[in-house]
């Protein structure tokens, strides 16, 4: 069995999962966002509440730019406490167990990479809209980093900019799906900002106000994968993040898609577009499948 902890910002998920990726056992606890020896409690607790005995070792999902080859954590995303911490080598030290460490988009993504939407695919993009955009490249069925570890980090990229300002648009908070949430819940007033299922009643009801916002977030999601497939030319992009569960979602990506092709008729760009498999539990399973990644390599070398 391993132990597999997904630190995200508000609870810290934890499964115990068997080499097949089945999940035996999960929970979660809060996460601690003010300091280091708090954040360190919670995942001590975690690990002390399992028979280490029966664990043949621990991976870890974490935000923050990871370098995986040391196990070194650089700016932390939630958890600015966290740059420049080794968290692997701390928890070998105190528990004598094997430690992997990924970031958690990237996690994302090796969860479609090796059971989900894109595990027959040798080249995709696997995109979770979220606070902002995370993920991941996929190239001949390995995870791409790049020199300085950021390749996928889509939500850096511009939109457009103004070239007196030099002001930039990015395309991570252009399409964040919180703020598309958020917008829609303020403009009909609804008392829980967050509440996603209201607000895509709204969409469905063909509400004029919400769609008018969500078309809008769909064109600029659009025209970026437009972007990523002559760039990138894979055989599929995979649409993940807690909006993807609902079906209108890509509906109306590949609307948009058709729609700016329409107006743009120098595009000769078809972008392939599924839903991710894994919704709540991706990063345990890609954490789990870069363990044995990284393990194999390890042994290899």
């Amino acid at each position: 069995m391993y132990l597999v902890i997904d630190i995200g910002g508000t609870f810290a998920k934890y499964a115990l999962m068997d080499a097949a990726g089945n999940i035996n056992a999960k929970g979660k606890r809060p996460t601690s966002r003010t300091n280091l020896i708090e954040f360190e409690y919670v995942i001590d607790s975690i690990i002390d509440d399992h028979d280490l005995t029966t664990i043949n070792g621990i991976a870890i999902s974490c935000p923050g730019t990871i370098d995986v080859d040391t196990g070194m954590i650089y700016y932390g995303g939630s958890f600015p406490f966290l740059h420049e911490m080794n968290l692997v080598n701390r928890l070998e030290e105190k528990y004598g167990k094997d430690v992997f460490i990924e970031n958690d988009g990237k996690c994302a993504a090796l969860a479609e990479l090796w059971l989900g939407s894109v595990k027959d695919a040798r080249d995709s993009v696997v995109l979770v809209l979220g606070t902002g955009i995370g993920g991941g490249i996929i190239i001949d069925k390995k995870l791409h980093r790049g020199v300085h570890l950021s390749a996928g980090e889509v939500s850096y990229v511009m939109n457009q900019i103004d070239p007196l300002t030099k002001k930039a648009q990015f395309f991570g908070l252009e399409c964040s799906a919180v703020e598309m949430v958020r917008r829609i819940a303020e403009i009909k007033k609804l008392e829980d900002q967050t509440d996603g299922e209201r607000v895509f009643e709204y969409i469905k009801q063909n509400d004029e106000e919400a769609n008018a916002i969500f078309n809008a977030y769909c064109i600029t999601l659009a025209t970026q994968i437009l972007n990523l497939q002559y760039i990138l030319d894979p055989e599929v992009f995979a649409i993940g993040g807690g909006i993807s569960v609902q079906p209108i979602l890509l509906e109306r990506i590949h609307w948009a898609i058709e729609e700016v092709k329409k107006t743009n008729p120098i595009h000769i760009a078809n972008p392939r577009i599924v839903a991710c498999q894994y919704q709540n539990d991706a990063n345990l399973y890609g954490a789990l499948y870069h363990f044995f990644v990284s393990k194999e390599k390890l042994i290899m070398r």
